[in-house]
């Protein structure tokens, strides 16, 4: 008879770099069959005409952990066989090519994890207060909001020059 094992949902906001293994190891599970990874990084575009250097994160910590308790409710709610869930979110200075974010979901088959990082992610953009700030290589910078965000469409113009 398998034993079943309870799902554990682990958040990290640091300042640090991110660990891929880390991460993994976190929901690694011997009753798991699929680990389903997304890794956000810094872009380093052109965008408006400037090239980004790197990104300033922010965040409301406490209501960082609020907000990622509640998804990961809603998550297990629509994927009830979910194993464990992780997120590993970078605040501060983050170079271009350096990972903001790293979560990972254990599930017994891909095709439940899968969608359910996919749900994770957007939930994150749509609803956990972390905001970042684009630096150009002018040192010009313009907090960006995401395109998900519940809120986005309630502020202006928040581009600051440096």
């Amino acid at each position: 008879m398998a034993v079943s094992e309870e799902g554990r949902d682990i958040f990290k906001l640091t300042r640090d770099w991110l660990s891929v293994q880390e991460v993994v190891a976190a929901v690694s599970s011997t009753s798991c069959g699929a680990i389903s990874l997304f890794i956000g990084t810094t872009r380093g575009d052109v965008l408006e005409g400037r090239k980004v250097r790197g990104l300033q994160y922010e965040a409301y910590e406490a209501m960082v952990q609020s907000e990622l308790s509640r998804l990961c409710r809603d998550i297990r709610a629509r994927w009830p066989r979910l194993t464990h869930i992780c997120v590993h979110h970078r605040l501060g200075w983050v170079e271009v090519g350096e990972a903001s974010v790293v979560m990972a979901i254990s599930s017994p088959h891909r095709q439940e994890g899968q969608r359910a990082i996919q749900y994770l992610m957007d939930g994150l953009k749509a609803s956990v207060p972390v905001w970042k700030k684009e630096v150009y290589e002018s040192d010009a910078a313009a907090w960006k909001e995401n395109a998900e965000c519940k809120w986005s469409r309630c502020h202006g113009d928040t581009t600051q020059q440096h």
